[in-house]
């Protein structure tokens, strides 16, 4: 390796950006490429933040415009169809006790705060941009790109999310798998009396829930079984999240009223990725849903992917070669907790497809997010 090692990061995600930033707080000479020439700038409706994902983001620097631009809260209701609250159960502080449990927060804020740290960092960004060849020897990566330059680096970071080119360009062939669900997202004005994620299970969608993402929004989704896509015309899309939505009662009649415009409805289905054996092939190494993916019903999609970045970062500006030793003690170390979050969170889906009313849902949840307060 160089004296001064240089590392490509390939995707702007939160991975991408979150392994940039700390990388330089160490002085290491990061370039980025992302895809999308508006660095996703406006992608998303909302997304929630648990305490192990928020615990990174302080490192990143973030955690103040996080805070700003959010909403914090402690707890998650269960409600019946109607509205009726069943249950209210405390969150569990994964980040630790000086951290909110839970964040909600508009994606597009997330993306804004995390771009910005990049900018700030100093790192080379470059939008509009794709890694198409890796050159690798002993050495290093020789990276051509789709704008005709190349470049060469000590270290590849593919960050470039589920349908990474770059997983498959090293020839590893694990690809994402559906698992039989899909989800409707919307953001949406927050009534008053939202003030934390509640969800009902039941009615003619498996979930209905919503997060507030600050003190004047919120988003809110329906998760039922997946669909053909082509079946659903992208112009249905508020029609057919409103006709599931409306059966809901409680804040859902504010919430449905706003679901009108059909190009701010999101319809994505489930999937699960785990890439067994290395998430490295020489010197190019896999980090977030690159690597891996669940459904959101534990919410912790993003926060596997920025304690990759933290955990990948640690060890790479800790003063040991760049070898595969290192790559695979980052595997290693990482594996365990990412197959117990993909797996509780597809076996929750997989409950409410087989309509299993007995099933130890609280359990399964209070093990998985005990096992996350505890440091990546």
């Amino acid at each position: 390796m160089s004296t001064s090692p240089t590392v490509l990061v390939v995707g702007g995600g939160a991975s991408g950006c979150a392994v940039t930033v700390l990388l330089r707080q160490a002085g290491v000479a990061v370039d980025l490429i992302e895809a999308r020439d508006d660095w996703n700038a406006t992608a998303g409706s909302g997304i929630t933040l648990q305490g192990n994902a928020l615990r990174v983001l302080r490192e990143l620097g973030v955690w103040e415009q996080v805070e700003e631009s959010g909403f914090g809260f402690g707890s998650v209701g269960i409600t019946a169809p109607d509205g009726t609250v069943l249950h209210v159960a405390r969150d569990i502080r994964t980040g630790g006790d000086d951290l909110p449990a839970t964040m909600g927060m508009q994606r597009p804020q997330l993306q804004r705060a995390l771009t910005d740290a990049v900018r700030a960092s100093g790192a080379a960004v470059r939008l509009g941009t794709r890694a198409e060849t890796f050159d690798q020897d002993g050495d290093g990566v020789t990276v051509r790109f789709s704008d005709g330059t190349e470049g060469r680096y000590d270290l590849v970071v593919a960050a470039d999310g589920l349908g990474s080119a770059t997983r498959a360009a090293i020839g590893i062939t694990d690809k994402p798998e559906p698992t039989g669900m899909a989800i409707w997202r919307i953001a949406a004005p927050r009534p008053a009396g939202v003030t934390r994620t509640d969800l009902a299970y039941g009615g003619p969608a498996y979930i209905a829930g919503y997060c507030p993402t600050s003190d004047s929004t919120l988003y809110a989704y329906v998760v039922e079984a997946n669909r053909d896509r082509a079946s659903i015309p992208p112009e249905t899309y508020a029609d057919e999240m409103r006709r599931l939505a409306s059966a809901y009662g409680g804040c859902w009649p504010e919430i449905t009223g706003h679901i009108t415009d059909p190009a701010k409805v999101n319809y994505t289905w489930f999937d699960r990725l785990l890439v067994e054996g290395a998430w490295h092939r020489g010197r190019v190494v896999l980090v977030g849903d690159a690597a891996h993916c669940c459904p959101p019903t534990l919410a912790q999609g993003a926060a596997m992917s920025l304690e990759d970045a933290w955990v990948l970062a640690g060890l790479l500006t800790g003063g040991r070669a760049w070898d595969d030793a290192l790559f695979q003690a980052y595997y290693e170390r990482r594996v365990p907790r990412v197959r117990a979050v993909v797996e509780a969170s597809v076996q929750l889906g997989q409950w409410q497809l087989d309509g299993v009313r007995d099933a130890d849902v609280a359990g399964l949840m209070g093990r998985t997010m005990a096992m996350l307060r505890e440091l990546p």
